[in-house]
């Protein structure tokens, strides 16, 4: 099938002098007189779609232009549905977390790997805690090796101002269901 553009013209919109036709059955009639053209495409009961604009003459079709577009709209609705969305979900911690938030955290950036999306996770500092940046970097250190099973750092960890980030991608071998039997074990 030939690949047409979003902005076609059709019928009366074509306005050079000859066109090269394909007829609806896809057969080659040649070079043709725009006003022909329309008028067998008229006795078809069909519509002259110009195809290819940018060539000399251009390439028009006869061919039922409502079809068409419905069928075109039909297939860009079928592959948007077999498209797989990956969010990025972002996780914020301070220096200072406690060992059950720490978890608590830790099991949602697991999850969030699971189900296939990305991760980020942003350790902010605060005011003193600028100071001991060593202790945010043991923490950040600490979740990668915890995620190593479930994730892989794409990038970081990096200092950007008060905050170090560091993005997570899921391992193509992980899935929801590993990550649900190693928890329920």
């Amino acid at each position: 099938m030939v690949r047409i553009s979003k902005d076609l013209r059709i019928n009366q919109r074509i306005r050079v002098k000859e066109v090269r036709l394909i007829g609806p059955e896809g057969e080659q009639m040649g070079i043709v007189n725009t006003q022909d053209a329309l008028q067998k495409a008229e006795e078809a009961g069909l519509d002259l779609v110009e195809v290819a604009g940018q060539t000399s003459p251009p390439v028009c079709r006869i061919m039922d232009y409502s079809k068409y577009k419905y069928e075109q709209e039909k297939k860009e609705k079928e592959a948007r549905k077999h498209q797989k969305v990956v969010h990025l979900k972002e996780i914020k911690m301070k220096p200072n977390i406690e060992e059950h938030d720490y978890q608590v955290k830790l099991y949602h950036l697991k999850r969030f790997l699971g189900r296939g999306d990305k991760a980020k996770l942003t350790m902010t500092f605060r005011g003193r805690e600028m100071s001991h940046v060593e202790i945010g970097k043991k923490i950040i250190n600490r979740v990668i090796s915890d995620l190593s099973e479930t994730g892989e750092v794409e990038k970081g960890p990096m200092m950007d101002g008060r905050n170090i980030m560091v993005h997570f991608t899921p391992r193509p071998s992980t899935s929801a269901k590993n990550i649900k039997e190693k928890e329920n074990a």
